[in-house]
């Protein structure tokens, strides 16, 4: 990758800081439960200076308040398809399969994330990504009606689409671009819980703990 781009670790970065930003004004009991994961944390590592050298020394002590997981379900393969170019230009490649139909769910699923160990160590962020199978729906009607709504909807902006072709075309982003990016991939494929979402909003889960 050109040193005029951006990694794909720190798109990944913004992409994770942005969204964790955007749920904590939406849930404000999200942003004081992080408050007290770092009070937590800053009073372990106070009373165990061993623990505290051992994770500076793995590199684990600089990322132990970040945000690890995030969960989103589409509803079509073509949603996914476009999903796994979205996450590609944040280094997320799907990694894993599990089949919900077991449990009386109409979904399968996977989880994206960084595989690499130096992207692994700059942001662990992974998202657990679920995807609808209309087949599984029983009710014939109820069926139809969700099989309708996904063709009538677009959760992809034309501008977070046009950035991921740009980003596959030359191999990366540059600032702006990367900047833009990230704001064009929260305004749908992340959704709120305002009524202007086109789908169930992305979560995120809180940091470890030391």
């Amino acid at each position: 990758m050109s040193s005029a781009y951006v990694s794909s670790d720190e798109i990944r970065d913004q992409f994770s800081r942005a969204m964790s930003a955007m749920y904590q004004q939406e849930v404000p009991q999200y942003g004081t439960l992080l408050s007290l994961v770092e009070a937590v944390n800053q009073e372990v590592l106070a009373a165990n200076p061993a623990l505290n050298s051992e994770l500076k020394q793995s590199d684990e002590l600089a990322r132990i308040n970040v945000e690890r997981h995030g969960a989103i379900r589409v509803g079509s393969p073509d949603e996914l398809a476009m999903l796994r170019r979205m996450f590609a230009v944040m280094g997320m490649e799907p990694v894993g399969y599990y089949d919900l139909a077991a449990a009386g769910v109409p979904v399968h699923s996977t989880a994206f994330r960084p595989v690499a160990d130096s992207a692994l160590k700059r942001n662990p962020f992974r998202v657990f990504t679920s995807l609808l199978r209309l087949e599984l729906i029983e009710k014939a009607e109820l069926r139809e009606q969700a099989s309708e709504i996904l063709k009538a909807r677009d959760i992809f902006t034309a501008n977070v689409k046009t950035l991921i072709e740009r980003f596959e075309q030359q191999g990366g982003l540059s600032a702006d671009d990367a900047k833009q990016f990230v704001q064009e991939a929260l305004k749908r494929s992340v959704g709120t819980t305002t009524p202007r979402s086109t789908w169930p909003p992305m979560s995120v889960c809180m940091p470890n703990t030391a």
